[in-house]
């Protein structure tokens, strides 16, 4: 029997507040007013007081309204009838298409036990070069994409949503504008995509509570992917918007406000989402990669700097380019020494003389007379980047080490470069001589 209680003690901005016996923290609720009804979440157990935020704002809302408890978590369906199909925050259609409620799943469940996962050792690949060649995107890893306002981080997204040798996609939108929604859309339409992507969209015109549903919706569906055996990545932005109604609703409830006003718990939040990247022992596996806007471009900033204690490196979104300096994948090295054998050679050379670039052009500015060397340098940096970095760039890995190669042969000698003789000798384009006497091969 579900319990009904017909006195609101107490109604904040789009918060209730009632005496209720039994109820489990993020159960569902029932809210009856005049204009109809509207789901509720428990956010906070006080003795009998108990705390619910309404989906549909508290807009309606009287006192003398009904409140029936249903007794159980938010639920979501799952199952392969959901793939190309878009969902608002809440679980409801977008698309006009029909509701789905079978094989429903409690959502916000906890996390694999950490001793039963497997070892990351599968790279997801992705036809962006800075990714695949220099930071390489691991199976069950999970990676923040962190960038300001502005950049092209869901550009970025959806490319990697359309390139990615994965099996399935999960997109959960938080506080999008209405163009970036339609944005993915279509762009997964046109490529032919969006039948094995689902969407949960929460715009920045609904309810505050979906954006907070968003990351658990999301995440409890791909779950179910990946113990089908189905290789998931999980694409989620702005990871910023969803703390910031996190900040809004700790505000609502009164709680007392840790740095910059977000609340104490900010890094548990963050973590019992982000922890949900799991590769399952005999079944698939779910792999994260998170947007997440620094205000200000500050790293020190509450949401970058837990986030960053959570995840396992993070891509840099500068410039519009994936900056190589801000960048780290710390579960590169598991997959980039099965790839081909020159990748590592490739990947630490090209940054180092990279770096060496990012030099010349500081000496450059303060009116530093170029050598012969330095002037290579400058050759060297403009084709890395117009050739590697630039996200227009888009082909295989393997298309991308040759690449490589072509680049550091057009402005160095082998000797110059550091690299081993025998990997030149494999490797090096157009028959250069690595030493006196000897010919690579092509």
């Amino acid at each position: 029997m579900y319990k009904v209680y017909t006195k609101i003690l107490q109604i904040s901005g789009d918060v209730i507040t009632v005496e209720a016996e039994d109820t489990g923290y993020m159960d569902i609720a029932e809210v009856t007013t005049r204009q109809g009804k509207s789901l509720a979440q428990v956010i906070r157990l006080d003795g009998a007081r108990v705390a619910l935020q309404v989906f549909a704002g508290s807009r309606g809302v009287s006192t003398g309204d009904r409140v029936r408890f249903l007794g159980h978590p938010m639920r979501i369906a799952c199952g392969e009838n959901l793939l190309g199909r878009i969902f608002n925050g809440s679980g409801m259609p977008l698309d006009k298409g029909p509701d789905s409620l079978e094989n429903l799943i409690d959502i916000g469940g906890p996390p694999v036990n950490p001793v039963k996962r497997v070892i990351p050792n599968k790279m997801i690949r992705t036809g962006i070069p800075m990714i695949d060649v220099f930071n390489s995107l691991v199976e069950s890893q999970k990676l923040p994409i962190f960038s300001i306002a502005g950049e092209p981080y869901n550009d970025l997204l959806a490319r990697i949503a359309i390139q990615a040798e994965v099996d399935a996609i999960v997109l959960g939108g938080m506080g999008l504008k209405y163009d970036d929604y339609l944005f993915f859309r279509d762009t997964l339409a046109a490529s032919g995509s969006l039948s094995r992507c689902v969407f949960f969209i929460h715009t920045a015109a609904d309810p505050t509570v979906e954006c907070l549903l968003v990351p658990d919706i999301t995440l409890a569906v791909a779950e179910q992917f990946a113990l089908s055996g189905e290789r998931v990545l999980v694409l989620l932005t702005d990871m910023t918007n969803f703390c910031d109604s996190l900040k809004e609703v700790s505000i609502t409830m009164e709680q007392v406000p840790s740095n910059r006003g977000y609340p104490g718990d900010l890094y548990s939040q963050l973590a019992a989402r982000y922890e949900k990247a799991v590769d399952f022992e005999g079944a698939g596996s779910l792999t994260i990669l998170a947007a997440t806007t620094m205000p200000g471009d500050d790293f020190t900033h509450p949401i970058p700097d837990n986030t960053g204690y959570i995840t396992e490196g993070q891509f840099y979104l500068k410039g519009g380019v994936i900056e190589p300096f801000g960048s780290l994948s710390r579960l590169r090295q598991q997959v980039n020494g099965k790839t081909r054998p020159d990748h590592r050679a490739i990947m630490d050379t090209m940054i180092q003389l990279f770096a060496s670039f990012r030099e010349t052009l500081e000496k450059q500015a303060m009116g530093f007379q170029m050598s012969s060397w330095d002037k290579k340098l400058l050759k060297y940096g403009r084709m890395f980047e117009q050739g590697m970095m630039s996200l227009t760039v888009n082909i295989p890995l393997e298309k991308a080490l040759d690449r490589g190669w072509e680049i550091l042969a057009a402005c160095f000698t082998p000797e110059e470069t550091g690299i081993k003789r025998d990997m030149a000798a494999q490797y090096w384009p157009n028959n250069v001589t690595t030493s006196p006497g000897h010919k690579a091969t092509s």
